[in-house]
């Protein structure tokens, strides 16, 4: 029983890592929009476009954009706890494990914009700079890192040691 309340635990902490990653993103691209003419609803229908091309002219594309942006930060957030965290992390120290995630994130970034968003839209990489969207993909790396970092049992217990 105790095993498989652990692995729900880290279920639920890496569904949390990962809409923490998608979310600041999104805050990212709110900021960057803000501070620029790009549409950050033009981003998300984009995401849209790029998933469920049908539905890019839809009133409500830019909040399936939305959806659709964090479903994929929830898996990315569960496939990234059930490995490098689950496997790597008790064995790097914290700066490590940070490097690693934000590393990871930017491989994402990389078949992303140089491999898959050509083929399926290019529209989508002509939206923000390069820069912009890599430290997105970074910035969701930090985020989604510091949530399973302190979700550790090790931090955990530690914290509670000093309460």
């Amino acid at each position: 029983m105790n095993r498989i309340a652990g692995n729900r635990n880290k279920l639920v902490v890496g569904l949390l890592a990962g809409l923490s990653g998608g979310a600041a993103e999104v805050a990212w691209v709110s900021l960057y929009s803000n501070a620029t003419e790009t549409s950050g609803m033009i981003v998300a229908q984009q995401v849209t476009a790029s998933i469920v091309p049908a539905a890019a002219g839809l009133p409500s594309a830019p909040l399936l954009g939305i959806a659709i942006h964090m479903l994929l930060s929830v898996a990315l957030g569960l496939a990234f706890a059930a490995t490098i965290w689950r496997l790597a992390a008790p064995r790097l120290g914290t700066a490590a494990f940070m490097t690693t995630a934000a590393a990871s994130l930017a491989l994402v970034w990389a078949i992303n914009f140089l491999v898959v968003l050509p083929v399926l839209n290019p529209a989508f990489i002509t939206l923000m700079p390069y820069g912009v969207t890599l430290a997105s993909k970074i910035l969701f790396g930090i985020t989604m890192g510091s949530v399973l970092l302190m979700s550790s049992p090790q931090r955990v217990a530690t914290r509670l040691l000093h309460i």
